[in-house]
């Protein structure tokens, strides 16, 4: 982290369970190279003050020591900006040089206090400590969001209207252009097409939410839109929730923060040791590492391997944790077989295979039985639903194509699977091959 930007402090704001107004937590200060973080006198006096979050940032007075390894509290990195929020506030800032701009030209207190304030989870940064001044734009129509991320990815400068547009989406994580909108008593996250996009990743992300939903994961609801002749993704938050003509802000950390790891460290992040704190922190552990596993296979069966650990969260109440919906589950680009997931699974494999899951699958309290059979309906699911749900997402014949048989069911994620288990190889080369030939034929007919 560097130390270059205008601000040598911010004050942190929190949403307290069920409350539709923040109060100040406490401050940010910068010390070199690190921000460090004390509460507040006042707060910790309140009756339903929490810790933003344990044990990182006990309610304890004083300036709170960083965990080894970490130049900021993870739980407060949560809510920065990656790198498409990045990306847009050097474009405001620096105008036509924003697309060379290198992200360190400003420190995090810059990127903390220059995005919007609707920011994911329940803390906002500013620079008053008694005035809370929220920073938030106009709810643009999709039309004008779209274009907005189309000029931030060209390097053009954005007009007055269009930077309050697209200032709102700042504070949301990811690397891809997206946007916050909202429509009656529900908020959205809106994804938009990339110029660099080698398909509809937007409609392969839709398809791999909705087909996962139907597999009985819990998913954020997502729907698609049209703009400019683009398709956008709109993806339910679930983190806020409507209260008395206010919004409630719930709490979150990123799976990162829960291992007390930071981006540099994030390699090491694996579902063995993220399973091991959901037996010790979580609520209803069993059915918690139930699901986790189930995300885990599904990630591995959809071509998913963008599975990193800002792409895992939880719920924070004060007390303990509870996993949110699932979120960010992509399809990524392939070209070969061989593929590796972002987090390891267990031990030193992060390889890409259903196999891998079923070695873990003690990991997460679940006999090799267990795991076979969530593996079965997984699969299942993906087989029986693919045709319907192309259709809702109306999936061009191409890049059906192109996604069956590479990033969903992908031959490699069947490799290594012992005698108890072949059949799945054997279900699936079947239903790769008779998708092939329909989609050979949708092609032909196009």
């Amino acid at each position: 982290m560097t130390s270059n930007g205008p601000y040598k402090e911010a004050f942190v704001w929190i949403w307290l369970p069920e409350e539709t107004a923040p109060v100040v937590a406490g401050k940010l200060t910068a010390e070199g190279d690190r921000l460090l973080f004390h509460y507040g006198k006042s707060y910790p006096a309140r009756d339903n003050a929490i810790a933003l979050y344990e044990p990182e940032l006990p309610l304890q007075a004083g300036l709170l020591p960083l965990l080894p390894g970490l130049s900021m509290p993870g739980c407060i990195r949560d809510g920065s900006p990656d790198a498409w929020g990045r990306r847009v506030i050097i474009n405001r800032k620096l105008g036509l040089a924003g697309a060379k701009a290198d992200s360190d030209q400003l420190d995090e207190l810059a990127y903390l206090l220059e995005s919007g304030s609707d920011r994911v989870g329940a803390l906002d940064f500013q620079r008053s400590a008694t005035e809370y001044v929220p920073r938030t734009a106009m709810n643009a129509s999709l039309d004008e969001l779209v274009q907005s991320a189309e000029r931030v990815e060209k390097g053009l400068p954005l007009s007055p209207e269009l930077d309050q547009a697209l200032l709102h989406g700042t504070s949301i994580g990811g690397a891809r252009p997206k946007a916050q909108i909202q429509a009656g008593s529900k908020k959205y996250i809106a994804k938009f097409s990339s110029a660099t996009d080698l398909y509809s990743l937007v409609k392969a992300e839709f398809i791999a939410m909705r087909i996962g939903a139907l597999a009985g994961l819990e998913v954020a609801p997502v729907s698609l839109a049209r703009a400019m002749h683009k398709e956008v993704l709109l993806i339910e938050r679930f983190d806020r929730v409507p209260s008395g003509g206010g919004w409630q802000r719930k709490a979150m950390v990123s799976a990162l923060t829960m291992l007390a790891l930071d981006e540099m460290m994030a390699r090491y992040a694996s579902y063995e040791d993220l399973a091991e704190l959901v037996r010790h922190r979580f609520k209803d552990a069993r059915a918690t590492l139930r699901e986790l596993f189930s995300r885990l296979a599904f990630n591995i069966l959809c071509g998913n391997t963008d599975d990193h650990a800002r792409n895992h969260s939880a719920f924070w109440d004060g007390q303990a944790l509870a996993l949110t919906p699932a979120y960010d589950i992509c399809p990524q680009p392939r070209t070969g077989n061989e593929a590796s997931q972002a987090m390891l699974i267990a031990g030193g494999d992060r390889m890409s295979r259903i196999a891998s899951c079923l070695d873990a699958a003690a990991h997460f309290l679940l006999s090799r039985e267990e795991a076979i059979a969530i593996l079965e309906g997984l699969l299942d699911t993906i087989i029986e639903s693919w045709d319907s749900v192309c259709d809702q997402a109306e999936l061009a014949p191409t890049d059906r194509a192109l996604l069956w048989g590479r990033q969903f069911l992908n031959p490699y994620a069947f490799e290594g699977l012992g005698d108890d288990a072949a059949y799945l190889k054997a279900r699936a080369d079947d239903a790769r091959v008779r998708g092939q030939r329909r989609g050979q034929v949708l092609i032909r007919d196009a």
